[in-house]
């Protein structure tokens, strides 16, 4: 009886301690399933170890691993990282000028980005700062602080790609800003004057472009107005000269019928067209003393010419048979016979000659 009782309490006792290996097994072994289990961000990527090696890219989202056999290393693959050079450098005239420069890129490969390079932002840093170096150092002191800022930048993006490309790093170069570029203290008063005078002079170009816009515009129209007003002008000289063609051509015929009745009234005509825009002056022929006064002197006011007082000193003595002329007939009457008178004399003067 003794020797059941020690067998069944032995066996008590090995269910009990199998009972404990057992859930401590199997609590370890939750734990070590519970422990694989993890998240990749959505900006990131996995990069899975399996002994140190890798193994595969790992998506974002909850994911599971063998705990201490696979090992996960995330990688943000959509920040923008920035990497920052400076230092004093030599430009191809021999001079020495500190320039700073910023370089932003972005992983692309996580898997290049961890194992092809030993230190990729090191890497970058020195590939960097020797593009910057080759550039600056082929161009001029006052080009680099002036004009060519845009270009270098343009260039140094350039020359970092083809410095980086064959190490294949896995990183994108999105952008250089040329931060910095200033000479030495030494000489920093007189270049700070040389881009003062070149702001200005890009000042005065505009102003001179406005000016050129304000008043080409003006030119033009005024230019185009005188085209205009000389092809009217020559128009109306065409115009006239082919009235005047017309004129003389239905004047022609009767010029052959009659040539002398024709050129008497075309040389009255004439005359009535000069003398009608012209100051007229009547002259008396048959006194010794002539007596000259301008006929607008009687024609403005005919009725009060004999009404007038003149003076001594200012007519000859044929004053009375002046005025006993006018008293017997109509004044305006008189002077157109006169003038008639004076034309026809002239003409006979002229057929005289």
């Amino acid at each position: 009886m003794k020797k059941f009782q020690k067998k069944d309490r032995n066996i008590k006792r090995n269910f009990s301690i199998g009972n404990l290996s057992k859930i401590f097994f199997g609590t370890v072994l939750i734990l070590w399933i519970v422990s694989g289990f993890y998240t990749i961000k959505e900006s990131d990527r996995g990069v899975l170890l399996l002994f140190g090696k890798y193994h595969r890219m790992v998506e974002p989202g909850l994911n599971w691993k063998f705990p201490l056999i696979e090992n996960i290393i995330p990688v943000n693959i959509e920040m923008v990282r920035e990497q920052v050079t400076s230092g004093m450098m030599l430009t191809s005239d021999e001079n020495v000028i500190q320039v700073e420069m910023n370089v932003q890129y972005r992983i692309i490969n996580p898997t290049q980005y961890l194992f092809n390079v030993i230190d990729p932002e090191n890497s970058l840093r020195q590939a960097v700062d020797s593009a910057v170096r080759g550039i600056i150092g082929l161009s001029e002191m006052e080009k680099v602080l002036t004009v060519q800022r845009a270009t270098i930048r343009d260039e140094t993006k350039k020359e970092l790609e083809n410095i980086i490309g064959p190490y294949e790093m896995g990183i994108s170069i999105l952008d250089v800003n040329f931060q910095t570029a200033r000479p030495p203290e030494a000489v920093k008063a007189a270049f700070d004057d040389v881009i003062a005078a070149r702001e200005e002079e890009q000042k005065t170009v505009r102003e001179a472009q406005a000016y050129r816009n304000e008043v080409l515009p003006i030119a033009n129209g005024n230019s185009k107005k005188m085209i205009e007003e000389a092809i009217a002008y020559k128009t109306s000289v065409v115009l006239k000269a082919k009235g005047e063609i017309e004129s003389f051509s239905k004047i022609l015929p009767e010029y052959k019928s009659s040539p002398s009745v024709t050129r008497e009234r075309i040389y009255i005509e004439t005359m009535e067209k000069i003398f009608s825009n012209n100051q007229k002056i009547l002259i008396d022929d048959k006194r010794n003393n002539s007596f000259l006064i301008p006929s607008d002197f009687f024609l403005k006011d005919p009725e009060g010419v004999m009404n007038r007082r003149f003076k001594r000193n200012e007519i000859s003595h044929g004053e009375d048979d002046f005025k006993q002329k006018f008293e017997e007939g109509d004044s305006s009457e008189g002077i157109k016979k006169s003038s008639s008178e004076n034309v026809h004399i002239r003409k006979n003067n002229r057929k005289g000659r």
